[in-house]
């Protein structure tokens, strides 16, 4: 019994540590799921390498160790810490300070689209090293965070964005009358105010680029598949070749015959089926969540304002609309209690 004593009396101390170092980092845990920025906010990050960190130290000191024995295992910690700060200079501790400027700078979200480089996704992940994006191919990559900060980032804007096709018809054709079937395709594209450019003038051909505002950012990808098939169909359906210089120099026809669909079709004769499924539906499906987890977290903070808003307001309204004001500010704790549990639902899913 005494040699249990003696061995809690010299071991204690440290595993009494351990449980406060585990108990802290749940409760850290636990207050950042419930905050706007979640686990993946930078200051989350920083506070466990903090308390991990400081709790290896104090065991150190803890433990029932000479001062000598002490003494050399904290200069070998040291050096190990020196070493590999040091070795991880130009990788970790770079993207690391890029993730700071990130989370500062804050360029993009998550559930945003972006495009660095040739990678194009949805945003799913931000943290302290590395940035995940969901492709168009439904995978995930995973960017580092200097990468991000020496490389031009495309966000498209999340209250709509330009899409465009380009085409390039023959000089036979009048530009007028292109320009007149490719805004007709815009407008049956569902794009908002659609515009003509000429691009360039080939040797083969006019290069023509049709442009409209798309105000719903859900379905860019099919947005974009769609004017393509407006584009086709208005040229085609009106008797407009779309040339190419392998048309040019390779074909053997019949100077008067035009490559175009046997049966050109004007109007498209697909149906939209109320419960069909869009293709980002399904590709994005991750980053979708994130960018509902991310919607919900500003509206939890909103709530949370008005809260404090009407709060400050019942110390200035008259007796008579106090209750009114009170009744307010219930309501308004109550949504904000529904969109954390929201928040805390949709982030367990994730």
């Amino acid at each position: 019994m005494q040699s249990l004593l003696n061995l809690f009396g010299a071991f204690g101390p440290a595993l009494i540590l351990l449980l406060l170092t585990a108990a802290t980092l749940f409760g850290s845990h636990w207050l950042a799921r419930r905050s706007q920025q979640g686990t993946s906010g930078l200051a989350y990050q920083l506070l466990n390498w903090a308390i991990v960190s400081l709790a290896v130290l104090v065991m150190v000191i803890l433990l029932p160790l000479s001062e000598q024995t002490q003494g050399q295992v904290l200069s070998l910690l040291g050096l190990v810490l020196t070493a590999v700060i040091a070795l991880s200079s130009t990788t970790f501790v770079s993207n690391a300070m890029a993730g700071i400027m990130l989370q500062a700078t804050k360029p993009f979200r998550p559930g945003d689209y972006v495009r660095i480089n040739d990678e194009f996704g949805r945003v799913t992940k931000r943290s302290l090293i590395h940035t995940q994006i969901q492709t168009e191919w439904r995978d995930i990559t995973t960017l580092p965070n200097l990468l991000l900060v020496n490389n031009p980032v495309t966000v498209m804007h999340r209250d709509g964005t330009i899409i465009s096709a380009e085409v390039s018809i023959g000089y036979d054709v009048a530009y007028t009358r292109v320009q007149e079937l490719l805004l007709q395709a815009g407008l049956e594209a569902a794009l908002t105010e659609p515009y003509v450019l000429v691009q360039e003038l080939l040797d083969h051909a006019v290069l023509y680029r049709i442009c409209g505002f798309l105000p719903e950012m859900k379905h860019p990808l099919s947005a974009r598949s769609t004017l393509r098939k407006k584009v086709l169909e208005q040229l085609h359906g009106h008797g407009v070749e779309i040339v190419s210089p392998a048309f040019m120099n390779q074909r053997i026809l019949d100077p008067t015959r035009q490559v175009v669909p046997e049966q050109p079709v004007i109007d498209s004769t697909e149906k939209r089926d109320a419960n069909k499924v869009v293709p980002e539906e399904k590709i994005f499906d991750q980053a979708e969540q994130a960018a509902s987890i991310e919607e919900l977290k500003q509206r939890q903070e909103e709530a949370r304002q008005a809260v404090k808003r009407e709060k400050a307001h019942l110390k200035t309204v008259p007796e008579e609309q106090r209750e009114t004001v009170e009744r307010k500010i219930v309501l308004l704790e109550q949504q904000a209690e529904r969109l954390a549990e929201r928040v805390e639902i949709n982030t367990r899913r994730d």
